[in-house]
């Protein structure tokens, strides 16, 4: 029985989706750097504001003290909610007590690009893992199984074979467990 239900981590449904969403002044993107822990409260409070964001959110599973199975929500990047606006949807957000600081984004379409690729691996449901370190390695595409079609990095991490996808902009990214499926290396 998870702790808190999982939350809306993204607003609206579509973002993702809308092959508009670099271009023009609605297209400009912000890394919204949030005070510690504050991540759902600004999610919350954008979406009373009607302002469009992005915020990957994945679920951890740990034992309490007394051993019961608890699953949390956390933000996979943590800190980090991703906006999409103008100006005055940026300054509305800084209004919320909930930010740090604030970074323009100076290329959108590859933020939405590994946004995109993140979301993917999320919605596939496998395990995934934040990786705060970005590590050289063989680049790969995925050929079969529930990955097929993401492009990452393999790394190795506790004896287990990963497929790291990358959010070049935050020098962070996720990895998954690579079990079951086929690789097709790519050139450097």
């Amino acid at each position: 029985m998870p702790i808190l239900k999982k939350e809306i981590d993204r607003y609206p449904d579509d973002l993702l989706a809308d092959p508009e969403m670099t271009a023009g002044e609605c297209g400009r993107w912000w890394a919204l750097y949030t005070r510690s822990r504050r991540e759902k409260e600004l999610m919350r409070r954008l979406i009373k504001l009607g302002i469009a964001f992005y915020c990957p959110v994945i679920e951890q599973q740990h034992r309490s003290p007394n051993g019961r199975l608890r699953t949390s929500h956390i933000p996979l990047f943590s800190n980090y909610v991703f906006l999409r606006g103008d100006e005055n949807d940026r300054y509305a957000a800084l209004t919320t007590s909930c930010i740090s600081r604030d970074i323009e984004v100076p290329d959108p379409e590859r933020l939405v690009h590994d946004l995109c690729k993140i979301n993917t691996l999320i919605a596939a449901g496998r395990d995934l893992t934040p990786e705060a370190r970005i590590e050289t390695g063989t680049r790969v595409r995925v050929k079969t199984g529930a990955l097929a079609g993401q492009v990452g990095t393999v790394i190795e991490r506790r004896g287990q074979r990963r497929l790291l996808v990358a959010v070049d902009f935050l020098q962070q990214g996720a990895s998954a467990e690579l079990t079951s499926c086929d690789l097709e290396i790519l050139s450097p």
